[in-house]
């Protein structure tokens, strides 16, 4: 599965007052009506835990420039937002500078081998301009439009 590019997003909720959160690269749209997402999480992931307490979640899909957050919330560590500019949105925690935001409700889990699928509706969305940052052979990229042929 290397070889399929995929985005890259950070996951996150609130637990106890502080925030939460974790890099993905499974996730994708499932549903425009109604609009849904999911996203796979590891088993063993705390952010997992948290969100069948919590059932409610931000996804924050990175921008080409953001590779630093995806590494740093990939890791382990009590505070992985020391230091990392995020404001309250929806509820939720979102990241700064990223090019999309989903506030996003869990409806179900989906046993997914070592992974559980964790299906969102959105109840919030918002986009601005910018290459999305993609993973792909173990290396973070970007989007690149194709030149156009003439016929």
């Amino acid at each position: 599965m290397g070889s399929v590019c995929t985005p890259v997003s950070v996951v996150t909720t609130f637990s106890q007052g502080r925030p939460h959160g974790t890099t993905v690269s499974a996730f994708s749209a499932l549903s425009l009506e109604p609009p849904m997402v999911l996203v796979a999480l590891d088993r063993n992931s705390t952010l997992l835990s948290l969100l069948q307490q919590k059932r409610r979640f931000g996804l924050n899909v990175l921008g080409a420039d953001q590779g630093e957050l995806a590494i740093r919330f990939a890791g382990k560590g009590a505070d992985k937002f020391a230091g990392v500019p995020w404001q309250v949105d929806t509820g939720l925690p979102r990241l700064q500078g990223v090019t999309g935001w989903l506030a996003c409700e869990v409806t179900r889990f989906v046993d997914g081998g070592d992974h559980l699928v964790v299906m969102g509706r959105v109840v919030a969305a918002s986009s601005r301009d910018g290459a999305p940052l993609t993973y792909h052979r173990r290396e973070f990229g970007t989007h690149a439009v194709l030149e156009e042929r003439s016929a």
